[in-house]
Parts: C-alpha cells; sequence; structure tokens
C-alpha cells in the first residue's frame, strides 16, 4: 500500500484547535493516508487581527521548514488550518508539494454552487476575507460575510453556545440570495453538519472541505519541483536558511 503524507499545519499557537483538528480529521482521511498536524512554533494563540495574521504567515513558514528538517519524508500535500489561509502564496511558492488553505478550499467547493457566503467568529475578519477573496479569483461569488463576536477559540470551548449564534448567524447569511454558505474556521470543525438541517442551504464545512480538495487531488500545484527558499535570512532559525540550488 503506497502511504500518502498530508501535513496540516495551524499557524496559530492554539493547541486546543490542533487536537480538534486531529480528532476530526481521522474520521475523514482514509488509512493510506498519513495525517501530521503540527503548530506554529511562535505567535497568537488565534488570528483575529492583521498583526496576528501576518505573523502567522512568517510562523507557518517557519513550521514547515521545521517539520521538513526533523522528518524523514516530504508531505505530498500541505493544508494550512486557518480560514484566512496565512502564508499562502508564499508556501505555495515554496514547497515542492500542492498547498491549499481552509478558505482557498471553501471557496472552490462553494463557487460550484453560485454565489456564497461566510460565517465565521471575530470581528475584524472582513477586509482580510474580502481581500482574500479577490486575490483568490472569487470576489464575484463572495456575496456576504456574516461575522459573530466570538473568536474561533471561544467557538470551540463552548459548543453550546457556538451551535446558538452560529444557527443565528446562518439564517441571517441565507437571506442574502447565495446558494451556500462556509462556516469558515479550524475550531468550527464538526458544526456544519450539527446545524444544516436549521438551514435550507447548503453548509460547507471549511475543513471538510480542504480534506477533500486533498483526496481528490485537487490541491492548487506548486511551481517548484524542490523544497526551498529564494535567499538567505537573516537571526532567523536555521531551518528556514535552505535555499534553492537547481533553478
Amino acid at each position: 500500500m503506497v502511504v500518502r503524507h498530508l501535513l496540516v499545519i495551524n499557524p496559530n499557537t492554539g493547541l486546543a484547535t490542533t487536537q480538534r483538528l486531529q480528532s476530526h480529521l481521522k474520521t475523514l482521511l482514509p488509512t493510506d493516508v498519513q495525517l501530521d498536524c503540527i503548530n506554529a512554533r511562535f505567535g497568537a494563540p488565534y488570528i483575529a487581527c492583521e498583526a496576528s495574521h501576518a505573523v502567522a504567515g512568517h510562523a507557518l513558514l517557519d513550521a514547515w521548514s521545521h517539520h521538513l528538517h526533523i522528518t524523514p519524508h516530504a508531505p505530498d500535500g500541505v493544508l494550512i488550518a486557518c480560514f484566512g489561509d496565512p502564508g499562502l502564496f508564499a508556501l505555495r511558492e515554496a514547497s515542492a508539494c500542492p498547498v491549499s488553505g481552509l478558505a482557498e478550499a471553501s471557496f472552490i467547493q462553494a463557487a460550484r454552487l453560485g454565489s456564497f457566503a461566510i460565517v465565521t467568529g471575530g470581528a475584524r475578519w472582513k477586509p482580510m476575507l474580502e481581500r482574500l477573496a479577490l486575490s483568490l479569483g472569487f470576489a464575484q461569488q463572495l456575496q456576504h460575510i456574516e461575522l459573530v463576536q466570538e473568536t474561533g477559540a471561544q467557538l470551540l470551548a463552548d459548543r453550546h453556545n457556538a451551535l446558538r449564534v452560529l444557527g443565528v448567524a446562518c439564517q441571517q447569511a441565507a437571506r442574502n440570495g447565495v446558494k451556500s454558505i462556509i462556516m469558515g474556521g479550524a475550531g468550527l470543525a464538526g458544526y456544519a453538519a450539527d446545524l444544516q438541517a436549521e438551514v435550507d442551504l447548503p453548509l460547507i464545512d471549511s475543513v471538510s472541505a480542504g480534506t477533500e480538495l486533498y483526496l481528490q487531488r485537487e490541491m492548487p500545484l506548486s511551481a517548484r519541483s524542490i523544497n526551498g527558499f529564494d535567499t538567505a535570512w537573516t537571526h532567523l532559525p536555521p531551518t528556514m536558511d535552505f535555499r534553492l540550488i537547481d533553478r
């Protein structure tokens, strides 16, 4: 049996989110896929603003390069386990394998049905998600973003309250003429299935969307055949100083 290796990187330091992800993903992946779930080694416990998002992009690259240095096998796919996909374009440029994130995977799945809305936690996410949708080519399909005040970490910590506030948010989002609703966030894994009976539109679980993209071998491909960065770094961990030699 040929074993595939999926690397899932949580680009924040929230261990509870990573543990939830690992448990949820194990129910979705076949036995021929080896799952490695890792956290950022520095940064915010959850991403809720531009600054924490920017740091998470750096932490993502660090976690990926450190993982390649300490494991005997390179992944054949990397999933960024944050709905804002921090560091997506940088890692895709440096990685020799396909890379996607929860948001990109969800956008791809939702766009097949037509226009879509997003429901997620964190008051500052709207401009960041609009910018990401534009850069990925989904600005026209993204019709509405419904934010709840609770962060992803808070929604993960209190399931009863999460289902209550997310249910109301989904009902609000459904009034905007969309064809589907993305429930975005690693901490929201599994909640879409719990709420589907309460909403007439398809609810897309961002973690499931990322998993399906990987299993169907539809993750966007890297342009590189080997791993590495284009430049040497100054005052950064030695693991980030592995440059491309063959270009």
